[in-house]
């Protein structure tokens, strides 16, 4: 097969007793799928001496007939992968490989490469003092009046390997070192005798000399680090490399080293946290730990012991880092990837030069920018008027200059034919000829989107040549990962733009909608729905808000309309000379000029276009954009129709409008949390609650987190005020009205 070699060493990197019974049965299904023999999966399997069972592979192996959806061999990477394998030495990345699951995945956290770790030989010492082996392991781990657990007798299991058996639990360190000092390297004498055939164990934390369960640890002081998948010599190595803070490093007279390393928790609760974080350091790094010895009354290889051909030997005592605190601030320095602190004087002569401007007066090159609106504003028609207008070296909404570039819209909503009409349709509305198609790639992925932390890793690969000057997603609701209205989680979803940005080196464009309610009496910057996050991170955010025009405003547009109409007729007819400057702003006016220069079917042709352009007229709606801009002075808000399919800039009309508001008093705090309906707000909380609730209904499941949204309240109040109402269920995050006369 093609990738043998790669995957028997991926397959090294996995230790059988780390799998659940499904992932062993899983990485037997892809081997057979990869056409191995079942060979590969027993002599794999028996690595496993706790569960592996001569023949069960094979039995196992006949059931797999394969599958439409076969496990492959990709199932054993991706195990191998987590398992802490970096990939085979030298292996490109392929067109279609996942960056989030490949040698770059882990990277991350790792101080250790292990393909350039170079294997040695264990240096064991010339002479054999058991004794002396022993008192130096209890010196480095124990205090004296500390009580030890440790086992010398032993059986033979069904398949033929020794187990420990009971445990000897009753003297302290300093009575051993007493013993072994008394009989000397008579090991039997003074701990007990054992089976030089199967060697004997120790339990490195200390115990209450009542047993050798975890209810009996005393301090837990210590965890066990064990790999037994590769040479001897490079386990040591990469736990030297690693600074593990190790109290003792014994080998273990079979296929493994033993790592007694430092933890120092005060408790069980945090002795598995600090566990899982060895763990997984350890599995970052190379070292695929056996999960089995996560206990802290798991017992070790106890040293000065023979085991078979073989001794179990002390190697060394208090390497790497003196203490946890050490090595785990020494382990996230290492890791963390930031750049390094800088001096200020060092630039202050010489600065670095600006970015370029992509938007005149917005938004830089490299720089991010967000849209935020409600439905109906024409928010992805706005996105496609930037994507021309960036293609075209064109102003975009009449208003913001743009510098020329290549364009990526990311479509997430739209099917492709929707899409690509939608496009030819602003083209033709803004009257532009496409010369420059070429400048825009559209990436149609409705039904096919990912969280954006999966979509970054995959647009940076397929984008990383193109030369793009902007990348557009639309929406980005559709890539969201986690809750919106988290802060943390939100940061971490926004850092994925910021990825994008520095990748390409170009600038990242995405819309959002807002909260729900009215939003005029709201800062430009909170209107966005979900956690202020969204607000304050990128460098540009335009908001749009609607304006309501009036009757006046209306009529005025009525009157443009009907003179724009009898005008274009005047001049086919040829009566351009029939009118002047003020006549063509007035619809009486141009009407009597029309009756006195055309005949009646000409008339009758105008009251049809005058009907059917005021019609037009209606449809239009009335917007606002404010600016919240990072890099770039405030500029004054900008007034625009939405003239489907295109934003025209407004004449003057709008000026003096002000979007509608819910709040009775726009300046007073207090007022601005008393939600009401429009110019109306009461003082019954009963009240604005059954009106919160319907309000937040139409978006189907009701929520704390949406009525505190829709209420302008903290989570915690809202909350508070649907239990003292006594009329609403609270499930978790879930709402809902009681049933008439239920009792709770």
């Amino acid at each position: 097969m093609e990738h043998e070699n790669e995957l028997k060493e991926a397959l090294d990197f996995i230790s059988p007793a780390s799998l659940t019974y499904e992932e062993w049965t899983m990485v037997g299904m892809a081997l057979k799928d990869s056409g191995l023999p079942v060979t590969v999966w027993e002599a794999w399997s028996a690595r496993d001496g706790g569960r592996y069972h001569k023949g069960e592979c094979a039995k196992k192996w006949e059931s797999f007939h394969g599958s439409t959806k076969p496990v492959t061999e990709s199932s054993i990477f991706q195990l191998a992968y987590s398992h802490g394998w970096s990939g085979p030495a030298g292996h490109a990345l392929d067109w279609g490989d996942e960056l989030s699951a490949g040698p770059g995945a882990q990277t991350e956290g790792r101080v250790v490469d292990p393909r350039w770790v170079e294997a040695h030989e264990l240096d064991l010492p010339a002479e054999w003092h058991p004794a002396e082996q022993i008192k130096r392991y209890l010196q480095a781990l124990f205090e004296p009046e500390e009580y030890v657990a440790y086992v010398t007798e032993s059986y033979r299991k069904e398949d033929g390997r020794f187990a420990p058996n009971g445990c000897s639990c009753q003297l302290t360190a300093g009575q051993l070192i007493m013993e072994l000092d008394h009989y000397g390297d008579d090991i039997g004498a003074a701990l007990g005798d054992y089976n030089p055939e199967a060697g004997a164990w120790i339990c490195f934390n200390p115990m209450d000399g009542g047993g050798r369960r975890n209810e009996n640890v005393t301090d837990f002081r210590y965890a066990l680090v064990e790999c037994d998948n590769m040479e001897l010599g490079k386990q040591q190595a990469i736990i030297r490399q690693l600074e593990l803070p190790c109290a003792a490093l014994v080998y273990s007279g079979g296929k493994s080293v033993h790592a007694i390393v430092r933890v120092d928790a005060p408790d069980y609760a945090e002795y598995r946290r600090r566990v899982d974080y060895l763990y997984a350091a350890c599995q970052k790094n190379g070292l695929t730990i056996d999960q089995q010895n996560r206990n802290p009354s798991r017992l070790s290889r106890m040293p000065g012991i023979l085991r078979g051909d073989k001794r179990q030997t002390l190697l060394e005592t208090n390497i790497g880092k003196s203490c946890w605190d050490e090595w785990r601030d020494w382990l996230e320095a290492e890791t963390d990837e930031l750049p390094e602190t800088e001096s200020l004087a060092d630039d202050w002569e010489s600065l670095p030069p600006l970015a370029d401007a992509l938007i005149t007066g917005v938004l830089r090159k490299g720089h991010k920018m967000l849209l935020a609106g409600p439905s109906k504003a024409g928010k992805s028609f706005a996105l496609i008027e930037l994507c021309i207008a960036i293609a075209e070296g064109r102003p975009w909404l009449g208003r913001f200059s743009c510098a020329q570039g290549k364009v990526l819209y990311i479509n997430l909503e739209l099917d492709r034919a929707s899409c690509l009409h939608r496009f030819k349709d602003v083209y033709t509305a803004l009257g532009l000829p496409p010369q420059n198609l070429r400048n825009i790639d559209i990436w149609n992925l409705r039904g096919a989107s990912v969280p954006m932390d999966k979509l970054a890793p995959k647009l940076i690969r397929r984008a990383q040549k193109k030369g793009y000057t902007a990348v557009i997603l639309d929406p980005i609701y559709k890539v969201i990962t986690g809750d919106e209205n988290s802060a943390d989680q939100m940061a971490k979803f926004c850092n994925q733009f910021d990825l994008v940005c520095r990748a390409l080196d170009c600038a990242v464009i995405y819309c959002h909608h807002h909260s729900k309610g009215a939003q005029g009496g709201k800062r430009s910057m909170d209107r966005a729905s979900g956690s202020g996050v969204f607000a304050r991170d990128p460098d540009a955010m335009l908001d749009m808000t609607e304006l309501t025009p009036t009757d006046a405003i209306r009529e005025q547009l009525h009157n443009k309309a009907a003179c724009r109409v009898i005008k274009a007729m005047l001049d086919k007819r040829g009566h351009g000379d029939a009118y002047g400057p003020d006549d063509v702003l007035s619809r009486s006016r141009m009407l009597t000029i029309a009756k006195e220069h055309l005949g009646l079917a000409d008339l009758r042709a105008i009251d049809a276009e005058v009907a059917a352009a005021q019609k037009q007229a209606d449809s239009m709606t009335a917007w606002r954009i404010e600016g919240t801009l990072r890099e770039f002075a405030r500029f004054n808000p900008v007034n625009l129709w939405f003239d489907y399919p295109v934003h025209k800039p407004d004449t003057g009309l709008l000026e003096d409008l002000q979007p509608d508001s819910d709040f009775k008093t726009l300046g007073s705090r207090g007022a601005a949390k008393r939600w009401g309906d429009k110019g109306k707000v009461t003082k019954d909380k009963k009240a604005e609650l059954d009106t919160a609730f319907e309000a937040c209904m139409m978006d189907g499941k009701v929520t704390v987190y949406s009525m505190a949204e829709y209420m302008g309240l903290k989570p915690d109040t809202v909350r508070r005020r649907l239990k003292a109402d006594g009329g609403f269920w609270i499930d978790g995050a879930d709402i809902g009205r009681k049933e008439p006369g239920s009792a709770g």
